[in-house]
């Protein structure tokens, strides 16, 4: 080394004591409101089944359905690819993949709906039967990953049925042997951030009365009305939404229906890649980001039934809103039918297959300081490491493959993947 510089400053130290000391409510504010990602497991996507369907065979019935679906129109990895177009050296691992997810996971989060799907007559008896199976599945090891209910919303016409049925299905989960760590709550059809402060008072109460944590109860925020986008004051609804949550939102997700409908969007035209969704999830996106409350796609109600020609069809529409979702970061949808989870699965494996080894590659000269074709940054590590990690989760790569080209553990990853607040700066600097 050459010789050291002289260093000199010309301010005294309580120059920088002075400004932290009037930063100290922001760098709260920071911590308090973009605590950044859970770190936790998204699911790729979210199934709704209604309360009256329900039942123990639900999960293994859309799987082996899929699973039917696949051998009636694309019983090889050629004819799917054919299909989808995927390329030739993607094929058979994919194809192969999405057989053994349907038969081992073939769903990752059902929502058993109470809301617009739900044609039952005895919602109590359909609410608590729910809590039963849901606890059942859980302790047989049959459950998804995550699984729990949609209300009716906080709207006056129906609040009280769905203050009810919420109550009925959390008390029966307790009484079943208690809330399992995948429970999800989805609170439809909120306009007005009151309306989710109304919700944190009632899970509040719920977690009082049974001696629970506070906060153990979280949810999901579905966004379906302009109002829920632009309030009559021009601000953001949603970002609002998130900060009357009070740190209980864990999602928001866009209802492609309702929401277009909302703003007269004709029912031909209604789908997650109109003008006016892209919109809107833009706007949900920059709310939700470094908050902890992930962002999830809508469906298409496109079903992939009838004659091979129409499956055909509606699986290329399913594939590539899918692959538009995944490229656009919205790494969670809506799937509304048995037929729709072998493309969602494959769009899914396709996505992380083929960004896999280029990811690794700078991920892992990153870390070592290698250098490379590419000037990767701190925040674009973490990028590379969400994408392993995400990959890892849903089955589209294997621990051995991605430890052998980046040198790391997942553990490691998982480090790059969830920095604590501030780390990315400091290694910046």
């Amino acid at each position: 080394m050459g010789q050291q510089e002289k260093v000199s400053t010309s301010l005294a130290g309580a120059v920088s004591e002075g400004i932290s000391a009037s930063l100290a409510a922001v760098d709260a504010e920071l911590d308090r409101r973009y605590p950044g990602d859970p770190g936790t497991r998204q699911p790729v996507h979210t199934v709704y089944v209604p309360g009256n369907a329900f039942d123990a065979d639900t999960i293994r019935s859309w799987g082996d359905q899929a699973l039917a679906a696949l051998d009636e129109h694309a019983p090889d990895a050629a004819s799917f690819a054919a299909v989808l177009g995927l390329s030739d050296d993607l094929a058979e691992d994919v194809y192969g993949r999405v057989r053994a997810k349907l038969e081992r996971e073939p769903v990752e989060d059902l929502r058993v709906d109470f809301e617009d799907g739900y044609a039952g007559q005895d919602e109590d008896q359909d609410a608590a039967r729910a809590a039963r199976l849901i606890s059942e599945a859980y302790a047989k090891g049959t459950a998804a990953p995550y699984m729990g209910i949609r209300m009716k919303c906080m709207e006056a016409a129906v609040r009280d049925r769905g203050i009810r049925t919420t109550d009925v299905f959390l008390t029966g989960l307790l009484e079943n042997g208690g809330l399992p760590d995948g429970l999800v709550l989805t609170l439809p059809k909120v306009t007005y951030p009151e309306q989710v402060s109304a919700f944190v008072r009632l899970l509040e109460s719920f977690e009082q009365a049974h001696g629970l944590d506070a906060g153990r109860l979280g949810f999901e925020i579905q966004i379906e009305t302009s109002q829920a986008i632009l309030a009559a004051d021009g601000t953001a609804t949603v970002a609002r939404m998130i900060g009357a949550a009070e740190g209980r939102a864990t999602g928001l997700h866009y209802g492609t229906f309702d929401y277009s409908a909302c703003l007269g969007v004709s029912a031909a035209y209604q789908a997650s890649d109109h003008p006016a969704a892209d919109h809107a999830k833009a706007i949900m996106q920059v709310a939700a980001a470094g908050t902890g409350v992930r962002v999830s796609d809508g469906s298409t109600n496109v079903l992939p039934v009838g004659s091979t020609a129409h499956v055909h069809e509606a699986w290329r529409l399913h594939y590539g809103l899918t692959r538009r979702a995944l490229s656009r970061a919205y790494y969670q949808g809506w799937d509304m039918h048995p037929g729709h989870i072998p493309t969602r699965y494959a769009a899914v494996f396709a996505f992380y297959r083929e960004g896999f080894e280029t990811a690794a590659r700078r991920l892992s000269a990153y870390a070592n300081h290698a250098g490379g074709d590419v000037m990767d940054e701190p925040a674009t590590a973490k990028a590379l490491s969400s994408y392993l990690l995400r990959g890892l989760q849903c089955g589209a790569l294997d621990t051995a493959e991605v430890d052998a080209l980046t040198g790391m553990t997942r553990a490691d990853v998982e480090r790059f993947a969830a920095p604590r607040r501030g780390d990315l700066t400091a290694t910046a600097q």
